[in-house]
């Protein structure tokens, strides 16, 4: 059976197609490939318009030969032709003279500020502060806090237990010690542990060929070689080719005229010998022939016959006082060194020495003799205490319960059964199962619901 996709959904539910409108055509576009019915040349640009032309060595121009001239230097610079000398004279300084005055009276040494800034004569403020008034206390502190003076300590308080009292319940019912462990698990017999045992190692015989499966699968194959399909290129006629472009044509060469160079003139060595002096040698030359007395003023040396007062204020305010260096104080050495040579002994060595050991009696009792004759009491708790019970298989474990007839299939998915005979009714009624959550009223079952009660118990 072939079941189609269902179509139905949320959106064409609420808004399905009306059969008087019709979708709205798409304005967009398609999307195809349109092929040119010229076929395409192989030809570029680059190859249409830059063709190759005969390329011939460039011609290098030799230079000209050199021939020493015979005429004499002149050594004249531009400087000594266009800079000619000056008389110069000598700058007088524009600075003033300095001038010192002198006079005989008394130096007046107090300054603007102690002259204009004079204190009022006005009384002293008194001073809003209050009066220092604390005195400690002549008596020795106790060093006691206020939490130490207040909280005293009071000694232990018994407190009475309002606990109620309980009782021991006591009861007289035997301890059943039964568990589901105890009741459903199955000891069931262990197989032997297979133990592998490795095969061992056997070289091959054959001799190796050092091929892969990549020199095995992919083999070179006998054909012919590739060809290229690349279109041969035609040269191009070159008589018919003009040789000029855009440019050449539109941006002519206008007329210029000549350079005009200037013949240099002819040099002409000087006759007379070359003048080596300086211009501060020619014209800074004293008229007598005598060196330059120096302007400035003598320094004015005032000799005093007192003796050279060196006290400072420094020197007469801190003195150098008379000072020693204190000697160390170092502890008296109050260990006194024995005369008797060291034992080399501790304290270990020289007080715990070694006694024999103590005999310790044993106070373990005695096992009993053997008694082969009286039979030996095989009897356990679990042996004596455990009652076997019978197994009860859950009905959910089998496809079609026995005794069980299908009912319907509940919201949840569930397979409802009922019991086919009253009889079974008041069995699976009567039936005490941990989780009631599979049975229904009249003893009916959920498969789903019995199972889950199997696999908590």
């Amino acid at each position: 059976m072939n079941e189609k996709p269902c179509l139905l959904t949320e959106y064409t539910e609420k808004y399905p197609l009306y059969p008087n409108f019709e979708p709205r055509e798409s304005c967009k576009p398609v999307i195809e490939y349109n092929k040119q019915p010229v076929p395409m040349e192989g030809i570029s640009t680059m190859r249409r318009d830059y063709v190759p032309h005969e390329v011939s060595p460039i011609k290098l121009r030799p230079p000209e030969q050199y021939f020493k001239s015979n005429a004499a230097m002149d050594l004249l610079s531009t400087y000594k032709q266009d800079y000619n000398p000056y008389p110069i004279n000598r700058v007088r300084p524009c600075m003033p003279q300095e001038r010192k005055y002198s006079s005989d009276d008394k130096m007046t040494t107090v300054p603007t500020y102690k002259a204009d800034y004079l204190p009022w004569k006005q009384p002293k403020r008194d001073m809003i502060k209050p009066p220092h008034t604390f005195r400690p206390a002549e008596d020795k502190f106790d060093c006691r806090t206020t939490h130490q003076d207040e909280y005293l300590y009071k000694g232990p308080v018994i407190t009475k237990s309002c606990k109620p009292f309980r009782s021991p319940h006591i009861t007289k019912i035997p301890l059943d010690s039964m568990t589901n462990y105890k009741l459903n698990y199955v000891a069931h017999p262990l197989s032997k542990r297979h133990a592998h045992v490795p095969e061992p190692f056997k070289p091959s015989e054959e001799p190796f060929d050092g091929l892969t499966t990549h020199k095995q699968s992919y083999k070179g194959l006998a054909g012919p070689p590739a060809q290229s399909v690349k279109p041969p290129y035609v040269r191009p006629d070159l008589a018919n080719f003009e040789g000029t472009t855009e440019f050449r044509e539109k941006f002519l060469a206008w007329p210029t005229a000549p350079p005009v160079s200037r013949k240099p003139a002819a040099y002409t060595p000087p006759k007379e010998k070359m003048d080596l002096k300086t211009m501060a040698q020619i014209h800074y030359v004293d008229p007598h022939g005598r060196p330059a007395t120096s302007c400035k003023p003598l320094a004015r040396v005032v000799t005093n016959t007192d003796p050279f007062d060196h006290c400072s204020t420094m020197k007469e305010d801190y003195k150098h006082w008379d000072y020693s260096k204190p000697k160390a104080i170092v502890p008296h050495c109050e260990v006194t060194l024995p005369k008797v040579p060291m034992d080399t002994l501790t304290t270990f060595q020289s007080h715990y020495v070694p006694h024999p050991l103590p005999f310790t009696k044993s106070f373990k009792p005695r096992l009993p003799a053997a008694r082969p004759h009286v039979p030996f009491v095989d009897e356990t708790t679990y042996a004596t205490c455990y009652t076997p019970k019978k197994v009860h298989i859950c009905p959910a474990t089998y496809k079609e319960p026995p005794g069980y007839v299908f009912e319907k299939i509940d919201e949840a998915g569930h397979r409802r059964f009922r019991p086919a005979t009253v009889a079974q009714d008041r069995c699976a009624s009567s039936l005490n199962i941990g989780d009631r959550r599979g049975s229904l009223p009249g003893g009916s079952f959920s498969q789903t619901g019995l199972k889950e009660i199997a696999m908590k118990a």
